[in-house]
């Protein structure tokens, strides 16, 4: 069974222009860079040292990746967040 392809054609909708996504999006990814920046300001007032956690390399290599203009930076980060794939992740939690 299947849609018919007038119904696929009629559902599938016209690719948005960059300035469409922009104003669809602009005040959500404006929140989100607000949202860093002060979980930024909250981690430099914090006593202590962060730049020997590996996470800490982690979000720097992150921020890295979004300054970046390739295609995929959301697969970019995925990955790098992402623990490696093991044959035998079943074992190692006891699955």
């Amino acid at each position: 069974m299947g849609i018919p392809n007038q119904e696929i054609s009629e559902t599938m909708s016209i690719p948005m222009t960059s300035g469409e996504v922009l104003d669809r999006e602009y005040l959500e990814i404006r929140a989100k860079i607000l949202q860093l920046a002060a979980s930024f300001d909250r981690l430099d007032r914090a006593d202590g040292d962060v730049s020997s956690d590996d996470r800490s390399d982690l979000i720097s290599k992150g921020l890295e990746i979004l300054q970046s203009s390739d295609n995929n930076r959301a697969e970019q980060i995925q990955l790098l967040f992402s623990r490696e794939f093991e044959d035998a992740w079943r074992e190692q939690f006891g699955i």
